[in-house]
């Protein structure tokens, strides 16, 4: 949909509210609360704000909805852009499909469906079956599937489902030939897949919270468990625990075969234990990696060893083939080297192994025998981000998908023997993504690095300064950023803007250095390389201070926060989602500790309180004029719970010295992000992009 023009009284309006009177925010009370730090205190008055089952909390969050939602009402294009996100949208989106048992799995979801839908067919393009609709499981779309698994004998669907965005999930089980869902159901798990052996399954699951704290209390004593199907939970067998270790969590995986069961343990992000069990033995769990160094991922086995994907001795990864019963670390067989590029994922496929690398954060495939001799290339289309190659490993035909900034996913079908691949699907959208520039360039960030980012925006721009910018980074967790689409990045496009994509330090861009570089006592490298990327953009002529989005979530909202605090004169509109930012507690609720290894905690030493009171963005605000600032989360967010945000809003605006309007948008029914239905996903978007198209002035022109 064109306008071919916009009415002069919306023009006077626009004019009219560009001139930001300063708002009369809810009254937040303030406590006496103060913790004490290696001698020095510091205070917490809205600590009240994180009892999230307190009525003066959700008082608290219908004051500041009402303020949010008052102003939002109050700008004229916001339905325009909430049509137009819609518009964008609304297409067919269908997965790559996987072969698996003698059957091929794939999701689609029709237009402005809320969920994905599970489907089969029982050859390739061969009729489909519905298999799984969890729009069925909820009126308002906020049931959400969160793992899945076909057994290896192909008669039954392990799923797991998630109600209103928490990391907690439900299992169940299907038989897929008559699609009847069975009586067996598994409560309180997270973070864990389903691992099939025999009539049954593997899984982790915690103990029951107890009261109101299973959105908040600390998730500890991790357990494996094998559910036998038909079986009431409660007689799930207890296969592994470490009472001595209460903060690990365990996850279970089982090779292809049955033969081996894989546990791996986790005390942080960072780095994994490895055991294995023999299946067909029942022999005893041993240990094959015991520290958290490194991560170590199987693969796959071959004769008898265990194919590894692993940063041990190698920070951009090399793959490695490990004998479960030998202990010396010398006698591990080295397959695939470590390269120049970080080696990120790795398959089998028809005898060969297909290795997936990032090379400057876009992507980049290679095969080779399994002896790990260098056969070809993988001649990718376009440049851009491909996933997949993870289907039946006898198969030699198997499937990737491709995506740029400005082109949804295109589905590929690839001849492993003839390395041949050819259009599988592709997507009809109505966004023409033809007209666009996408480029990469390197700039220096405060201490020399050079920071790699790209830039999309239409063909033939001009460098005078007058561009708006919206700028995106994340930089932690050993995370890498690649082009991708989204309806928003669409829509900003349409509208002229220039978008950024930040692949900051923290990240995993170059491997495990590039990320310990923006981790601990050496996080600040992360926000100078966010700074930096705005003073090149101001530099080079594409904009000026004050003309710049700033974008991120969970640690990405942490950059938001922390950044802006450091420079508010960069930037005219800030986002920051689902935040962490009291760096000094965050370790305090559900599984805040396992970021212990990027973060650090207030409590290892008095120079890391130090370090972090230095940036932490609760802690760092201080009476100056902010920008315009959009704060959003959910209040069922069980991973960075909403008290962060909640005490950051509340801080900021007591503490804004300027005009800029400081709201919070709390969604309700919703967590940190994932299984998010496309309704909230498309308010919420239509919400925040608004709100930056009226304070940077912008009257969008559809």
């Amino acid at each position: 949909m064109q306008l071919k023009f916009i009415p002069a009284a919306l023009l006077v309006l626009m004019a009219s509210s560009c001139q930001q009177n300063k708002i009369d925010y809810p009254m937040t009370k303030k406590v006496d609360t103060v913790d004490v730090y290696f001698g020095q205190q510091v205070a917490d008055p809205y600590r009240w704000l994180e009892d999230d089952n307190s009525d003066e909390t959700a008082q608290w969050v219908a004051e500041q909805n009402k303020l949010t939602f008052g102003y939002l009402e109050k700008i004229p294009f916001r339905g325009q852009v909430k049509n137009r996100l819609e518009q964008i949208y609304n297409y067919q989106k269908v997965s790559m499909p996987r072969k698996k048992s003698g059957r091929y799995f794939w999701y689609k979801k029709d237009g402005m469906q809320n969920q994905y839908v599970m489907y089969y067919s029982d050859t390739l393009g061969g009729k489909e079956v519905e298999l799984l609709d969890p729009n069925k499981l909820s009126d308002d779309g906020t049931v959400a599937l969160s793992t899945v698994s076909v057994s290896n004998d192909g008669r039954y669907l392990g799923y797991g489902i998630a109600r209103a965005g928490s990391d907690w999930n439900e299992l169940y089980v299907k038989e897929i030939a008559s699609r009847k869902t069975l009586d067996d159901h598994i409560q309180w798990v997270k973070f864990s897949d389903i691992a099939w052996y025999k009539d049954g399954f593997f899984y982790s699951r915690f103990p029951e919270p107890q009261g109101g704290d299973a959105l908040t209390g600390e998730n500890i004593n991790s357990k494996i468990y094998y559910h036998k199907i038909g079986d009431n939970q409660a007689n799930d067998k207890l296969i592994y625990e470490d009472p001595t270790h209460p903060e690990w969590m365990f996850s279970a995986d089982v090779s292809d075969d049955e033969s081996l069961l894989f546990i791996y343990a986790v005390e942080s992000t960072s780095g994994n234990a490895l055991y294995v069990k023999n299946l067909k033995t029942n022999g005893p769990i041993r240990r094959v990696v015991e520290n958290f160094d490194n991560n170590f991922v199987v693969v796959d086995i071959c004769d008898g060893k265990l194919l590894t994907l692993t940063d041990f001795e190698a920070p951009k990864y090399h793959v490695l083939l490990i004998d479960p019963a030998i202990t010396d670390r010398t006698k591990w067989i080295e397959v695939i080297p470590e390269k120049e590029n970080v080696l990120s994922a790795v398959s089998i496929k028809a005898g060969k192994l297909i290795a997936g690398y990032t090379k400057d954060a876009q992507s980049h495939f290679e095969v080779y025998s399994l002896k790990g001799e260098y056969l070809h290339d993988v001649e990718l289309p376009q440049i851009g981000t491909a996933d997949g190659f993870d289907d039946d490993k006898d198969d030699n035909i198997t499937f990737y998908s491709m995506e740029t900034f400005t082109s949804p996913s295109t589905i590929y079908k690839y001849d492993v023997n003839t390395n041949k691949s050819e259009v599988y699907r592709q997507t009809d959208i109505d966004f023409d993504g033809s007209g666009y520039v996408t480029k990469q360039v390197f700039y220096t960030s405060k201490d020399g690095t050079r920071i790699p980012m790209f830039i999309v925006h239409k063909e033939g721009i001009k460098l005078d300064g007058n561009n708006k910018v919206w700028m995106y980074g994340y930089g932690g967790f050993n995370i890498t950023l690649t082009p991708g689409f989204s309806i928003s990045r669409a829509l900003w496009l349409e509208q002229g803007g220039i978008y950024c994509l930040m692949n900051l330090r923290g990240g995993g861009e170059y491997g495990e250095e590039w990320h310990r570089a923006g981790t601990l006592m050496k996080k600040q490298n992360v926000f100078d390389d966010c700074i930096a990327a705005a003073e090149y953009m101001i530099a080079e002529g594409y904009t000026t201070a004050g003309n710049i989005v700033l974008q991120g979530g969970s640690n990405g909202g942490l950059l938001v926060g922390a950044v802006v605090n450091q420079r508010p004169d960069l930037y005219g509109v800030s986002l920051p989602a689902v935040g962490v930012m009291d760096m000094l507690r965050y370790h305090k609720f559900t599984i805040g500790r396992h970021w212990a290894t990027d973060y650090g905690t207030s409590e290892d030493s008095v120079e890391m309180f130090q370090y972090l009171l230095s940036y932490s963005p609760l802690h760092t605000i201080t009476d100056k004029a902010y920008p315009a600032t959009f704060v959003t989360t959910g209040d069922h967010d069980d991973r960075v719970v909403p008290a962060h945000s909640f005490k950051f809003a509340a801080t900021l605006q007591e503490h804004q010295q300027g005009n800029a309007p400081i709201l919070i948008r709390i969604e309700t029914n919703a967590g940190h992000g994932a299984g998010k239905p496309t309704s909230k996903q498309i308010e919420e978007c239509a919400d925040y992009m608004s709100f930056a198209f009226k304070n940077l002035n912008m009257i969008p022109k559809y």
